[in-house]
């Protein structure tokens, strides 16, 4: 039948990509609009593409080739595609598949220009556009040409650039197939793009409209600046009209061609003002049909807007759903955490049961709304502080918010300011006990946990824990811990406040905090280097590990000279960190435990750059340079005016830091343990579903949220559908990145330093840890790729916890994420390292191996020549 081969656009909606490819499928939705002119066309479907690809038997052979090959070989992928799309384009359409495409055209008009495009099923969708990733033939004119451009549409599924695009997105060749789209040809006047919400900040009320004269290529290829217009509520709220020289146009005779625009007519606009609202308008009414922001081309021909392609924007980042109409100002939990990869369904959920504030999920990530602590104004002041201290780019984000007057209005103060946004202050005796007997109350609850969550099985399991996530914010929200937390961080401003005015010292608590006791991890750090020292005199161990790749390698070991004790030293080691691992937040990410081989480059790294008894070594040596530090600095204080006074409060708040700052990183580690017991009792229950044949994989629970869980657990029914559309979304979100703030109009805001006491073109960040340090950079994106040599800097996006075991070989530390009190922060200090964090795009600007020198007092790289 000829239907299986041509569907009329009339005959399609956005929901057969199957059939016609994302394209064809959104130009068929648009089709049904009201009001919305779409030039008539026909689609060439998959099924023709199918019929293609059968009539070469070669082009299976070397797709088989294609899927083997290393994704970073470009050569060998640009060999290969070359020759799939030399051996489509060489196969004569068969009869019924041609016969089907020019009856079509003889509906539409045999001799009729038209426009010839791609279509493929992994085109144009809500997780990825796949824009400009294969081909499109513009005033094609006549059938024989018309079925040989759409061979080449075919072609275009395997040009080089589809294929690598395919690669990154995790898309398999052979999932994909090609539609092709055949429109009547417009001639505008003027065309161009709408974006519905503005591509760069992500305003979802501000609508772009770029715009040229001619057909869009001109725009497309960049040939031409356009004229833009930004458009909100109905309004032009800026407009740049460009000098448009070239224009691109249709030639009679098929083809296009590059003109020159006549010099009177380059500086006028390519749309009237009123075109414009007009056209946003138009815009509008597709979004709410699509139900998403839309990149829209459009032409205007005799006054009138043809739409010839509508996509979502795939590169904003979402916002959280609200229940009103409100304003909202939301601050991202990754940035404080130092993790904003994305978290899967049960892993943003069990931190939302398990948090001490209301979050919102957008993107895979978590946000607190503080529009209610923005909009009061002794509020407002204890946030941007605590923000400042933190992140000093999130306060700048917020304050660019509020210098807009109008989007949180003021509410008037109810009563007093309350405590400071984090905890209580109330002052606590500087007394090393009352870290121990926290440290041992959290041990207990662990302890407990441990023991109650044994027997419980199925919808029993799931009620137990929701009373478990109860105690875990009780454990939490301990009056004493956050005092203690508090003393610990008031005591560092404290000290690099009074020791910089009184005597030009800066961050001084920096090296006052090294070694600090009952810092759990740093000592996690050390402990890994005591692994080390096992393993170095047993060369039959060692390289063994050097060829690790199972991670049952433990029970491998004891076969060896020495293998015994190494295994008993890795074992204890996870026993103790185990439950830690890159991205802990998230319940879903393999722990260390679960994933021992993600050790095993930081434990040889260890062996080959130190020497036997380095971990005690270390922490001495930092325990007699912050000694040296107190001791100078307090015989420098008794020297000033009033100096005994100055030098008696200086030592009580050094007294303080040093009982306290290290209990910092001990709740985070209290919540990762609880966890993994947690996670343990969750996937043995995955495992019984999996049994029962309820589950496919016992990782799929990983895609539904806690409660979803609960309800499987008790059902024994899964939609299966809903946990591949979780996968699908959460591979589209580690595309995007998060803002530090974003408001409910969408607009991501990543704050600036407004800083002028940098060298040119330093990357400017966050001071977190003093000192100057210069060495060889190394940019690593996971730990388990780490190869460190001694006096390396480490350059990643964010550290939590447990990269800290890499901390110990490196002489300083550069991070895109951070702020002054988190986690890599804090161990920067404990180690001495020189460290910049919040450095936007740090692993993008510097490269791996290049020479840089990192400002830890000043907060600046200089990349070295």
């Amino acid at each position: 039948m000829t239907e299986q081969y041509v569907l009329d656009l009339q005959e399609v909606d956005e929901t057969q990509v199957a059939v016609v490819g994302g394209k064809g499928a959104q130009l068929g939705g648009l089709s049904g609009i009201e009001g919305i002119r779409v030039p008539d066309g026909f689609c060439v479907t998959t099924d023709a593409f199918r019929r293609i690809m059968t009539e070469a038997p070669s082009i299976e052979d070397r797709l088989d080739r294609l899927s083997r090959v290393n994704p970073d070989d470009r050569e060998e992928i640009r060999r290969l595609s070359a020759q799939i799309r030399g051996a489509i384009e060489g196969i004569a359409i068969p009869g019924d598949v041609a016969t089907a495409i020019t009856r079509a055209l003889a509906r539409l008009g045999e001799q009729a220009a038209y426009a010839v495009r791609s279509s493929a099923t992994a085109e144009d969708l809500p997780t990825a556009s796949f824009a400009g990733q294969q081909d499109t033939y513009l005033n094609v004119m006549g059938p024989t040409a018309i079925l040989q451009h759409i061979s080449r549409c075919w072609a275009s599924l395997f040009t080089e650039r589809a294929v690598i695009y395919r690669r990154r997105n995790g898309i398999d060749d052979r999932t994909v197939r090609m539609a092709v789209v055949v429109q009547r040809m417009a001639f505008p006047q003027a065309a161009g793009i709408l974006f519905t919400a503005d591509p760069v900040t992500g305003n979802r009320k501000v609508a772009t409209v770029d715009a040229g004269f001619g057909l869009g290529e001109a725009l497309v290829s960049g040939l031409v600046n356009p004229d833009v217009f930004k458009v909100r509520d109905g309004e032009i709220v800026a407009k740049g009209i460009a000098a448009k020289q070239r224009a691109v146009h249709a030639l009679p005779g098929g083809g296009t061609q590059e003109v020159a625009v006549d010099a009177r007519r380059q500086e006028q606009p390519a749309l009237t003002d009123a075109q414009v609202v007009r056209l946003v308008r138009l815009g509008r009414r597709i979004e709410a049909h699509f139900g998403r922001p839309q990149d829209i081309e459009w032409c205007l021909v005799d006054d009138g807007f043809q739409i010839v392609q509508s996509r979502p924007i795939t590169t904003l980042f979402p916002v959280p759903e609200a229940r009103d109409e409100e304003n909202h100002v939301y601050v991202s939990v990754g940035h404080q955490q130092m993790m904003t990869d994305p978290m899967k369904p049960l892993g943003f959920s069990m931190w939302q049961l398990t948090a001490m504030a209301p979050m919102h999920e957008a993107g895979g990530r978590l946000f607190v709304d503080v529009t209610r602590r923005l909009a009061s104004p002794a509020s407002r002041a204890a946030l941007l502080d605590l923000m400042g201290r933190g992140d000093p780019l999130v306060r700048d984000a917020l304050e660019t918010v509020l210098d807009r007057d109008d989007f949180v209005p003021s509410i008037p103060d109810t009563g007093p300011g309350g405590p400071p946004a984090g905890g209580a202050s109330t002052p606590v005796e500087t007394d090393p006990a009352i870290v121990t007997k926290l440290i041992e109350r959290s041990r207990t609850s662990v302890a407990a946990l441990e023991r109650d969550i044994r027997t419980k099985r199925g919808p029993a399991l799931f009620d137990f824990l929701l009373e478990a996530f109860e105690e875990h914010k009780r454990v939490l929200s301990d009056p004493l811990s956050i005092q203690v937390i508090m003393a610990g961080m008031e005591a560092t401003w404290w000290l690099n406040d009074k020791l910089g005015e009184w005597l030009g010292e800066k961050n001084a608590a920096d090296t006052l905090t090294l070694s600090a006791p009952d810092n759990v991890t740093s000592e996690m750090g050390l402990a890994l280097l005591d692994v080390a020292d096992v393993i170095r005199p047993q060369p039959e161990v060692v390289a063994f590990l050097r060829n690790v790749e199972d991670e049952g390698f433990l029970d491998e070991l004891a076969k060896l000279a020495g293998g015994t004790e190494a295994r008993d030293a890795i074992q204890a080691y996870l026993d103790r960190y185990g439950m830690r691992c890159v991205g802990e937040i998230d319940i879903t990410r393999p722990r260390w435990r679960e994933r021992p081989t993600t050790l095993v480059p930081v434990i040889l790294d260890n062996v080959r750059n130190f020497e036997p008894g380095a971990a005690e070594r270390r922490f001495e040596e930092g325990r007699q340079k912050a000694r040296k530090k107190e001791q100078d600095v307090l015989t420098r204080l008794r020297a000033l005016p009033d100096g005994d006074r100055k030098a008696a409060e200086a030592k009580r708040m050094i007294d303080r830091v040093r009982t306290f700052i290290g209990y910092r990183e001990y709740p985070k580690y209290g919540i990762i343990s609880r966890y993994f017991v947690y996670k343990q009792a969750l996937l043995a229950e995955a495992e019984r579903l999996v049994r029962a044949h309820v589950l496919a994989e016992r990782e799929d629970v990983f895609y539904l949220t806690f409660q979803e869980f609960h309800d499987v657990a008790r059902s024994h029914q899964v939609d299966g559908r809903l946990i591949q559309q979780r996968k699908d979304a959460f591979r589209s979100y580690r595309a995007l990145t998060p803002p530090r703030v974003l408001t409910s109009d969408g607009e991501a805001l990543t704050g600036a330093y407004r800083r002028d006491d940098v060298p040119v073109g330093a990357l400017v960040g966050l001071p977190v840890s003093t000192g100057t340090i210069e060495g060889r950079a190394r940019v690593i994106l996971d730990m388990a790729e780490a190869d460190l040599e001694a006096g390396d800097i480490l350059v990643t996006p964010f550290t939590d916890p447990s990269w800290s075991p890499l901390f110990v070989g490196i002489a300083g530390l550069v991070t895109e994420v951070g702020g002054l009190m988190t986690h890599g922060a804090v161990i920067a200090r404990e180690y001495g390292l020189p460290a910049v964090v919040g450095v936007e795009g740090a692993t993008r600007l510097i490269r791996d191996g290049q020479r840089i020198r990192v400002h830890g007092s000043e907060g600046y790289v200089e990349i070295l020549p």
